[in-house]
């Protein structure tokens, strides 16, 4: 059963192997180390979905990369019980430095999707600044075992400097989702593509001058606020000079939390406030 153990420990890394390997975020057998008891008879691979996941005490949604293993066993192998299967899948995710949130006959209370299984292994890991979230059961009636996990990541705005520009000539402004370290002005690796449109933008409309504005939500001071946004919409600026555009051609400017365009008393109407604005000028 070890070989078994070890494919729980792969699964928390399937999501960023797989992309490495096909670009897409699909997920491919040849990650997985070989068990020949079992095969995969279901796999599913989204790069941006949603989830409930079991934090120990609630169920609650988590969003990112998506990634789904139903195993079985192949006809005449040695049937493993489900016990066996479930303790081993809890000692190779300790072992691997997971946190076991939840291990036993049944699954915690209030599930919306009933998970039928006779033993449930729920863990949690964080791999290269991402936390990884994971559920395992193993089927009723057998020691065939399902695999469910979400590497947390903020979904990717795409846009292109096409769409940017139409925005610009209809309304004046564009807002766009770009992510930041939190409470600091440096750009997620996430959001570099944005910057790069918005380069290729001003390339594509030589005339074209713009203000860069950054807002934030209400969380913090005033003061404070203020500062991050104008350190976040300097900070896009300088980006965009670093590809060829000209500094003269943009100004940039934080307003903090002084132009809200939703409700800060809820966390979506937070992250709709957390903005980068496209001014034309």
């Amino acid at each position: 059963m070890r070989t078994l153990a070890l494919i729980a420990v792969s699964l928390l890394s399937v999501p960023a192997l797989a992309a490495q390997q096909q670009g897409t975020g699909a997920a491919s057998l040849s990650v997985l180390p070989n068990y020949e008891q079992v095969s995969a008879d279901e796999q599913e691979n989204k790069d941006f979905d949603a989830h409930d996941m079991w934090d120990g005490k609630k169920w609650s949604s988590r969003e990112g990369r998506f990634t789904k293993r139903v195993y079985s066993h192949k006809e005449g192998a040695t049937m493993a019980s489900p016990l066996q299967i479930g303790r081993n899948i809890a000692n190779a995710l300790k072992a691997a430095g997971a946190t076991v949130i939840f291990q036993g006959d049944t699954e915690p209370p209030d599930r919306k999707e009933a998970l039928t299984g006779e033993y449930h292994v729920y863990g949690k890991a964080t791999q290269g600044g991402k936390t990884v979230w994971l559920l395992t059961f193993v089927y009723n009636g057998g020691g065939n075992y399902e695999v469910r996990a979400i590497e947390e990541q903020a979904m990717v705005q795409e846009i292109t400097a096409s769409a940017m520009a139409d925005a610009l000539a209809k309304d004046g402004f564009i807002a766009l989702d770009i992510h930041f370290d939190t409470a600091k002005a440096t750009i997620k690796p996430e959001s570099k593509a944005v910057v790069d449109q918005i380069a290729e933008l001003l390339k594509s409309n030589a005339k074209l001058k713009v203000s860069i504005e950054g807002h934030t939500d209400n969380a913090g001071t005033a003061a404070g606020n203020k500062k991050l946004s104008s350190d976040r919409a300097k900070a896009v600026l300088d980006a965009v000079s670093g590809k060829g555009i000209a500094a003269a051609r943009m100004t940039s400017v934080g307003w903090g939390q002084d132009k809200p365009v939703a409700d800060n008393r809820t966390e979506e109407g937070r992250a709709k406030n957390r903005r980068v604005e496209i001014v034309k000028k």
